[in-house]
């Protein structure tokens, strides 16, 4: 089987970047996407300028505007930032129809094969980053490998503005010398209890039997299995449905408080109507997701004769759900909120494969 060459393009602070292209007086200042600290929003983007202060996506505005008094808020404006992703994989698609969208700012493409027979998968990175440049003013960062682990691991190694390849033969190597926390796929909760496991680098993990790592991490534990020997077969897959929106939570430190609890909520249900509205959809099914601090998990849904998307309703179903559950003194490590039955019956599944011939890779 031939080897992939797999590209990921991530926008560089995609939502702020757009809003510092269009209004000048906001270019090197603090600044983020997302619902005002007077209203108990949430940050949907931040500026690199502002996140020198600490602030990232999804943390609440209240919190950002502590961190940095001067922070400039900025009221999202997806309409714009679809107009301008879909010029972007407008460029994609002169090098590959095996196109597939992440999110607005972030895509993965298969140039294996790619129309316009271009030898070295990093060429075609540096072409469309140009082409980003020039015709939208905006900056990307690219990573280069084998497979979608290792491209996105590599697009985060040199942002923004930059280009990272992982070769084959560096692979193993790269993923043994990577923090275990780096890992995409390995958030915060997780690294601690790998932590805890005496788990701290990817040489780490490889070390760690299939069956030890399901025994603590459930099916998980088979993703971490494979990545911590370079291996990913998922495939890129263009014109793939959306089945859920949704986010979730995982705290440093489990909530006892059940008005805190209530709080993170509500945060949750602003950041999935916020992907709602990046994504044109609806749902009618939502799904609580709770995680007790003894790791054990249970969900809760509720269904809807019409699909929603508006924040007060999305938190009061959460909220009537979660007030449902027997709490018996039990501290809550995760919380998280998605919708489906996606109100996306006009889009049609299409799951391209590349298909392979022996042969060998060049980048």
């Amino acid at each position: 089987m031939q080897t992939r060459k797999i590209v990921h393009v991530d926008m560089d602070a995609f939502y702020a970047s757009v809003e510092q292209r269009d209004n000048p007086s906001y270019r090197g200042k603090p600044l983020v996407v997302g619902g005002s600290p007077n209203q108990r929003g949430v940050v949907a983007a931040a500026s690199y300028e502002a996140r020198k202060f600490g602030i990232y996506s999804a943390m609440p505005s209240l919190t950002a505007i502590a961190k940095c008094p001067g922070l400039i808020f900025v009221r999202p404006r997806f309409d714009v930032y679809r107009e301008i992703s879909a010029a972007i994989h407008a460029i994609f698609k002169r090098y590959s129809d095996l196109v597939e969208g992440v999110a607005l700012d972030e895509a993965y493409l298969d140039v294996t094969e790619n129309k316009q027979n271009i030898t070295y998968a990093s060429t075609i990175a540096r072409h469309i980053k140009t082409a980003i440049l020039q015709e939208t003013q905006l900056t990307a960062t690219a990573g280069v490998s084998i497979n979608k682990f290792l491209a996105k691991m590599a697009s985060g190694q040199n942002k923004p503005n930059g280009l990272t390849v992982i070769l084959p033969e560096q692979a193993i190597a790269f993923v043994e010398q990577l923090p275990i926390e780096k890992f995409h796929g390995i958030g915060e909760v997780t690294a601690a209890k790998m932590h805890s496991l005496g788990i701290h680098t990817g040489a780490d993990l490889k070390e760690r039997s299939l069956l030890e790592l399901t025994h603590h991490f459930g099916k998980a534990g088979q993703y971490y299995y494979k990545i911590a020997r370079a291996e990913d077969d998922r495939p890129v897959e263009a014109n793939r449905v959306r089945k859920s929106v949704g986010a979730e939570t995982s705290f440093a430190s489990d909530l006892s408080d059940i008005g805190q609890m209530l709080q993170e909520l509500e945060q949750i249900a602003q950041i999935v109507e916020q992907r709602l509205e990046q994504h044109e959809t609806r749902g009618r099914t939502l799904t609580l997701k709770v995680k007790f601090s003894d790791y054990r998990q249970l969900t809760r849904s509720k269904t809807m004769l019409a699909p929603i998307s508006e924040l007060s309703t999305i938190f009061e179903i959460a909220k009537a759900l979660f007030e449902s559950i027997d709490l018996e003194n039990r501290s809550i490590r995760l919380l998280g909120i998605s919708l489906s039955n996606l109100d996306n019956a006009k889009q049609t599944q299409v799951i391209q494969l590349p298909l392979f011939q022996n042969g060998n890779i060049i980048f």
